[in-house]
């Protein structure tokens, strides 16, 4: 076995019975959507889907959105992408914010019929004109045509991340606004030369959260978890249809 999967194997493991608040993640609530079978292998047994490849370059480009809207919440000024918008947003200082940011705390919630203390790391967090909290999410990528809006199929996973987001500062005893913000940033593809410098084309894209998904996903996730059988997979699961054909041409 790997080191990867030695180090990991017992790590965040659920225990039927445990009086101990179950750390589930956001990313681990949307696995538990995408495939039942990963999710209880993970969650249950201890063995995760292997992992990606870092993604550094939009680590990067996160990173240097945070300091550059920082240093409006800092000045108490309008960032320009709002202006140019015309949103009604400004980022909004809270002393909370670095914790709610990291991916190891970020906003965390003790859901009580389930005992799952579930956590996801927030990207940005602005106050509207209402005087409500804005969640943000910093998304980036390089296609040749303009993105304004989240028309794809697999977008539904970032409207989700959203969600839960969303979810999480209400159940703190936060307003928050149903209309959520993602700052897409795309990579130009059509310069001359590289020289040293990628450039983006930047747009604001509104999302209307609706969270009343979250409390049947997180109680379908518990009932997985307590099951004694490991669930089918789901029909578009790439890593276990790969598992299943592995095994076949395996044996």
């Amino acid at each position: 076995m790997s080191k990867y999967y030695n180090a990991h194997r017992t790590r965040g493991v659920y225990e039927s019975g445990s009086k101990t608040p179950f750390k589930l993640s956001r990313s681990k609530l949307e696995l538990s959507l995408e495939c039942a079978r990963c999710f209880y292998i993970d969650r249950k047994l201890g063995v995760g889907r292997p992992p990606g490849f870092p993604f550094n370059l939009n680590s990067a480009v996160d990173t240097l959105l945070k300091k550059e809207f920082d240093a409006h919440r800092a000045a108490g000024t309008k960032h320009p992408l709002l202006e140019h918008y015309g949103v009604d947003c400004t980022p909004v200082a809270h002393e909370d914010l670095d914790a709610w940011r990291h991916n190891f705390t970020g906003v965390q919630h003790t859901h009580k019929p389930t005992n799952f203390l579930v956590f996801g790391a927030i990207d940005d967090l602005w106050v509207n004109g209402a005087g409500e909290y804005v969640v943000v999410d910093y998304k980036s990528t390089a296609k040749a045509e303009k993105i304004e809006a989240l028309d794809k199929d697999w977008h539904g996973g970032y409207k989700r991340q959203m969600e839960i987001y969303q979810w999480l500062l209400r159940q703190k005893g936060y307003t928050v606004s149903d209309t959520g913000y993602f700052v897409y940033c795309n990579g130009v593809l059509d310069r001359e030369a590289f020289d040293a410098r990628l450039e983006f084309d930047v747009t604001l894209i509104p999302h209307e959260g609706k969270d009343d998904w979250v409390e049947g996903a997180l109680m379908n996730a518990k009932e997985l978890l307590e099951g004694g059988a490991i669930p089918e997979a789901s029909p578009e699961c790439d890593y276990c249809a790969y598992h299943v054909a592995r095994n076949d041409v395996e044996r």
